[in-house]
């Protein structure tokens, strides 16, 4: 039994019947379809090194501790691992929509918070694997993790060991209450034991004080526009595709990081949808940009650790050359200041916050993005190697982000095996046209590989003249 952190906690505070927080991806494999029996054995082979697969979430009463995971004394693997298939001739179309589909109904509380869909029927003999988890299991760091221990890393692996659970007791009435109560007050000790020197606390304090008088900034209303307004329980999904060596011979070439890259494709993906519109694109579309402050350490660790920064993407700028310089200096600065650093620190402080009111904050701050948050842009580095599931390979990954408040378009990439995977997410009633994002993001790489390669031969030729020299 273990109690969820604040943050893991947060992510069930502030979802309601149109807020869904849960997260997940869809793998496209080669074929022949396995059968059902041999897709649900390589995931029970799995559970015994994910002990939340096998856990329930337990509330305390009158919200007066944070929740508790507990064993679930009634776990059924088949309620999770599902089947179902696409009608003919089977094509990426209909499995998009099936994605949708499946990420609009929300997880079941009582249940361990994770299901998973085996889709027959995917044309060329392919057929693909929903994955689906609530925020408060994983971050998109962890969840990328969790999917290469699901999955097997040979097409042939090792038979799993005998796998004797039995699911541990779980206190009930008055006991939960203590428990939880008497679990919640370790914390904050636990953290003071846990501080560093008193010269890195300074050295923190400083960093922390000027990224929050930048995440200040943040209330500041940004200019309104269709991204942004009431949302429904129903999603759209769709993905656009990209190569990571076309990114990094960008990067190579025009200078910046992978993420400058991406966000700058991004930027102009979002240009073409607002122009489609009919909108002014004389302005940026503020997004934020979970950042990932797991240390070395923490890795095969299942929980959130995750900060933030908020950027804002040029999307009024035409050139491409000039929107991947904007959003280098602009991606620079933020780092120097620190933004993530003071995300951090007021998220380790809600661990002395009374769980109710913390419940109530985080409801509030849904509400925040109607007016200074546009989107949500999630980059998360996945596995360069293959991955396989009962013997096939997965060909291609493709992640799905949740949208939360009043914003209408998200987008999470995932790299996997040399693919740059975008995956955009829209509210069904108010984003029906996601499909011209994911074009222009595709558009815009193409753009800037095409105009990457006079400044590599020129980089080319400057090398060999300095050796001959």
């Amino acid at each position: 039994m273990e109690q969820l952190s604040a943050l893991d906690a947060s992510f069930l505070a502030v979802e309601d019947s149109v807020t869904h927080m849960h997260i997940g991806v869809a793998g496209i494999f080669e074929g022949p379809t396995p059968a059902y029996e041999e897709l649900r054995g390589m995931v029970a082979g799995k559970l015994a090194r994910l002990p939340r697969y096998r856990q329930v979430v337990r509330f305390v009463p009158l919200g007066l501790a944070r929740p508790l995971w507990v064993d679930d004394r009634h776990f059924n693997l088949d309620y999770h691992v599902r089947r179902t298939a696409l009608p003919a001739p089977g094509g990426e179309g209909g499995l998009r929509r099936l994605v949708a589909r499946v990420m609009s109904q929300q997880l079941d509380r009582a249940k361990p918070l994770w299901e998973m869909w085996m889709v027959e029927g995917l044309d060329e003999g392919r057929w693909a694997l929903i994955s689906k988890f609530h925020h408060c299991m994983v971050d998109g760091v962890a969840g990328s993790d969790l999917l290469s221990v699901l999955l097997d890393q040979q097409r042939s692996p090792r038979a799993p060991a005998a796998d004797h659970w039995t699911p541990e007791a779980s206190p009930e009435g008055v006991e939960l209450v203590v428990r939880a109560v008497a679990m919640g007050l370790q914390s904050p000790s636990e953290a003071a034991r846990a501080l560093p020197a008193p010269a890195q606390m300074l050295r923190a304090g400083e960093q922390a004080a000027r990224g929050l008088l930048l995440l200040g900034n943040v209330i500041r209303p940004s200019p309104s526009c269709s991204l942004n307004g009431p949302v429904g329980p129903h999603r759209r999904w769709s993905w656009a595709r990209a190569q990571l060596s076309e990114v990094k011979a960008v990067r190579a070439a025009l200078g910046g990081t992978v993420n400058d890259v991406v966000l700058a494709c991004i930027a102009g993906g979002f240009r073409e949808l607002l122009i489609s519109r009919g909108e002014p694109v004389d302005r940026v579309v503020r997004t934020l940009v979970p950042v990932s402050v797991r240390s070395p350490g923490e890795y095969g660790i299942y929980n959130n650790r995750v900060s933030a920064i908020f950027a804002e993407l040029p999307v009024g700028i035409e050139d491409p050359i000039v929107r991947l310089g904007a959003v280098r200096a602009q991606m620079a600065e933020l780092k120097d200041s620190h933004e993530a650093v003071a995300g951090e620190v007021l998220t380790s402080l809600t661990w002395f916050a009374p769980p109710l009111l913390l419940a109530l904050a985080e409801r509030l701050a849904t509400r925040l993005p109607q007016h200074s948050v546009n989107t949500v842009t999630t980059n998360v580095p996945g596995p360069q190697q293959p991955l396989y599931a009962a013997g096939r390979r997965m060909l291609e990954c493709f992640p799905y982000v949740p949208l939360g408040g009043h914003v209408r378009v998200g987008v999470a990439i995932f790299s996997y095996d040399g693919a740059c995977a975008f995956g955009v997410t829209g509210d069904y009633d108010a984003a029906p046209d996601i499909d011209v994002l994911c074009a222009g993001i595709e558009r815009s790489l193409a753009e800037l590989v095409e105009l990457a390669r006079p400044a590599r031969r020129r980089g080319g030729a400057r090398r060999k003249r300095a050796a001959a020299a």
